[in-house]
């Protein structure tokens, strides 16, 4: 059965194909410029403790292991089972509520979902709704604590704008005080589904979540989320 590596066209991961069927990897292909260099880095220590035994090369390679593990660990991509059904929002990263609340977006009325990732949480970003790119604005700013109130206000973001069946999601990507690069894998116009990649931001960082007064929001603060697959929301359908 033949195996070869195919990338997506404007995404940062990759597909493993074998027999002619796609399957995911389970890691975002930068994980691998990160993490490889520290496992050699790692290995070429090894090598010289061999050659000059002491406790530093030891010491100094076990460091530079660890080290790649929890880059690799963090760049992880696992395969989430997106729920269906009409009206179902899902969360737009991994991570823990912090905050939620009413505030305006634009002149509209909308509630805020705000999701801290940790540096151990999983960091790729997807849509919570099936819908299309209506417009991406990237602002500059500070680098805040991402689990404080502030981040959603004063860091530097990435947010772009969902126009779906059931109405219009706004998401924004926060970098926090490690995170200080956002990817967007995507462009105004694309269409996306529901619960699918659309970008990552390295190294922790908070993810919010603006929807309308019309959703029934499922979580609460404390809660821990899920990219994909946990249920934050649900439209409430339109009374005739």
């Amino acid at each position: 059965m033949s195996t070869q590596l195919r990338r997506v066209a404007g995404s940062g991961w990759t597909m493993l194909v074998r027999g002619g069927a796609a399957h995911p990897t389970i890691m975002v292909k930068d994980g691998y410029w990160y993490g490889l260099p520290l496992i050699l880095i790692a290995g070429g220590l090894l090598g010289f403790g061999l050659f000059w035994p002491g406790r530093f090369f030891f010491l100094a390679a076990a460091f530079f292991l660890i080290l790649a593990l929890f880059v690799l660990n963090f760049f992880r991509d696992p395969e989430r089972s997106v729920p269906s059904g009409p009206g179902v929002l899902v969360s737009p990263a991994d991570g823990r509520v912090v905050e939620i609340r009413a505030e305006e977006e634009a002149g509209r009325p909308r509630q805020r979902i705000s999701i801290f990732m940790s540096p151990l949480n999983v960091h790729v970003n997807r849509s919570p709704v099936a819908g299309s790119i209506q417009g991406v604005v990237y602002r500059k700013g500070s680098f805040h604590m991402a689990s404080e109130p502030r981040a959603s206000v004063e860091n530097e973001c990435n947010t772009f704008t969902l126009k779906s069946e059931d109405g219009e999601v706004v998401v924004r990507q926060i970098a926090g005080v490690l995170a200080r690069r956002i990817v967007f894998w995507k462009n105004v116009g694309d269409r996306v589904e529901r619960g699918e990649r659309v970008g990552m931001i390295k190294f922790g960082s908070r993810v919010d979540v603006l929807v309308s007064p019309e959703v029934t929001l499922s979580v609460k603060v404390g809660e821990h989320v899920k990219a994909g697959s946990t249920i934050i929301g649900t439209r409430r359908a339109s009374s005739s």
